[in-house]
């Protein structure tokens, strides 16, 4: 058993994958604060490789160079919130719908996956992790203790997007939102490097007509049981 095997093994792993806009990010973030375990969203590694893209004037089809930007970013990820590239904050442009479909172009390039596997194992730290994405289960962390998959129809993300954008003064089309979201889960699915996929032993849970908390409490209820499985 090497090194890093023998580390995760002894590290406990909640996975939670799933396509844009079912709650991923908030669902992770909550368990993690509840069991004060280290967070890794790693959607935000892809966004900000395709921020880093745009900045270094580097198109997808240079495969060679979206990889090299993806090994070497100058990332931080701030313990009070927010997220630095080469020193500037770049939370909010990371966390436009252009930038997710950019994430979707490049997490669909092998090199830049192979690039930042690396990275993603690095975030599995004492007391344990929630690891956020699309591949944590499957590709990442294989052998995680709980593994959960969220999911919801294109059109109730969208209408979940739809009502945050428009909140924070945003003019946008519904319609544009469920197609942009379609056409991401098409790319996303249908990639041959880690395609997004529920683990054949996920916990699948349909968050379409689930509240916050209801999403929450059932994900603490399945890490609860693996405790005492594990016991």
């Amino acid at each position: 058993m090497t090194e890093l095997q023998n580390k995760e093994y002894n590290i406990p792993i909640i996975t939670i994958d799933g396509p844009g806009g079912v709650g991923k990010g908030t669902i992770s973030a909550l368990v993690a604060a509840e069991l004060n375990w280290n967070y890794l969203d790693s959607g935000a590694l892809y966004r900000l490789t395709g921020l880093a893209c745009l900045l270094n004037e580097i198109t997808f089809d240079q495969t060679n160079a979206v990889a090299q930007l993806a090994e070497n970013l100058a990332v931080k990820f701030l313990p009070e919130g927010g997220i630095l590239l080469d020193g500037q904050e770049v939370e909010a442009k990371i966390r436009t719908e252009v930038a997710g479909n950019n994430a979707s172009k490049v997490a669909a390039i092998p090199e830049v996956r192979e690039a930042l596997f690396k990275r993603q194992k690095a975030f599995l730290q004492a007391p344990g992790l929630i690891a956020d994405g699309r591949d944590m289960g499957t590709s990442i962390f294989p052998d995680a203790m709980v593994k959960v998959f969220l999911t919801a129809s294109a059109d109730e993300r969208a209408k979940r997007r739809y009502k945050q954008l428009i909140e924070k003064g945003n003019n946008v089309k519904l319609a544009d939102l469920i197609r942009e979201i379609q056409e991401r889960d098409e790319r996303d699915m249908n990639r041959s490097a880690s395609p997004l996929v529920a683990a054949a032993d996920a916990h699948i849970i349909d968050t379409s007509e689930l509240t916050i908390d209801e999403v929450f409490q059932e994900v603490m209820s399945l890490f609860k049981m693996a405790q005492t499985k594990n016991r």
